[in-house]
């Protein structure tokens, strides 16, 4: 029984939640003490709310997720938890996790407070709605990113952020097709937006926002105000690590049908493991070794006169 309680909150949905440290590797402050401490905090106030609002869609969802090949399974759907235990569950989370938050700061603890009426929102309707769904899906994961900075008082890269929005659009427009191509005729059934998704105009968007992700980070690493505050240009240097990934991605959505839950893709699959693992230790060292590339001209770093 307190297995199927766990199970309920989703912590392995909390993987979603590392966009919360993001600020804290891009701000060079990976070995503050006072700045992890504080970024790791920021981590679980967010994933104490992220479970309640877990909790408060499922309780919703259950008649729709009954129906549902996978879904079915899920604790309240299959009756393992009650709903009104569930939905107490979800009030001591939320609250547990806004209190967290604000022992951080008054700024976090709002930046909790809209995620979580947002997401509440969401959950009531807004989910139902072309488009909107996706939208706010992305809007929880910059709020996950502004939470992390707003725990640690650094500002955000405009482009960090652009970057931040258009990979949470990928993933979100990556699950989509899956459950389109995934349920086929059956998909309006489970959920009727399913049916204003068709696989074409999926992939049109896809293409569209991994564009926008590799051209948005591309221009994050040679940001002067970026360069001059980490002391380098180096992170030029993880470009390729982010292509692969996109293209890693992009292979198991299109080539082995998967990309439903982007959790269990972080969590299974070994090559994306790996460019994750890599990508965040050559962040690492770059930043703390403030390596610099002799480029053209970078605004605050010493060049070389070019040739």
């Amino acid at each position: 029984m307190l297995l199927a309680h766990l199970k309920a909150l989703r912590p392995h949905q909390w993987v979603k939640n590392a966009f919360v440290i993001a600020p804290l590797v891009f701000s060079g402050r990976m070995f503050a003490y006072s700045s992890v401490i504080d970024s790791l905090i920021a981590f679980f106030a967010f994933s104490f709310c992220a479970s309640g609002i877990y909790l408060i869609n499922d309780t919703v969802d259950y008649k729709r997720d009954q129906a549902h090949p996978k879904k079915k399974l899920r604790p309240i759907a299959s009756g393992a938890v009650q709903r009104h235990v569930a939905l107490m569950m979800s009030v001591v989370c939320i609250g547990s996790g806004v209190l967290v938050g604000s022992g951080l700061s008054q700024a976090t603890m709002l930046a909790l407070i809209t995620y979580v009426l947002m997401n509440i929102a969401y959950s009531l309707g807004l989910k139902h709605l072309f488009l909107i769904d996706l939208f706010f899906i992305a809007f929880g994961f910059l709020l996950r990113v502004t939470v992390g900075a707003l725990a640690i008082k650094v500002s955000l890269s405009p482009w960090l952020l652009l970057c931040t929005l258009f990979i949470a659009l990928f993933l979100g427009l990556c699950k989509r097709r899956h459950e389109r191509a995934s349920l086929g005729d059956e998909a309006a059934k489970h959920r009727a937006l399913l049916a204003s998704y068709s696989l074409p105009f999926l992939d049109q968007l896809i293409l569209i926002t991994a564009s926008a992700t590799l051209m948005s980070y591309a221009l994050y690493t040679i940001d002067p105000f970026v360069c001059q505050r980490l002391q380098t240009n180096g992170l030029l240097l993880t470009l390729p690590l982010v292509l692969f990934g996109i293209f890693r991605y992009l292979g198991l959505v299109y080539q082995r049908g998967e990309g439903g839950s982007p959790t269990q893709v972080v969590l299974q699959d070994r090559g994306i493991q790996i460019v994750l693992a890599l990508y965040v230790g050559l962040c690492v060292t770059l930043i703390q070794q403030e390596v610099h590339l002799d480029l053209m001209e970078t605004q605050g770093l010493p060049t070389s006169q070019p040739k």
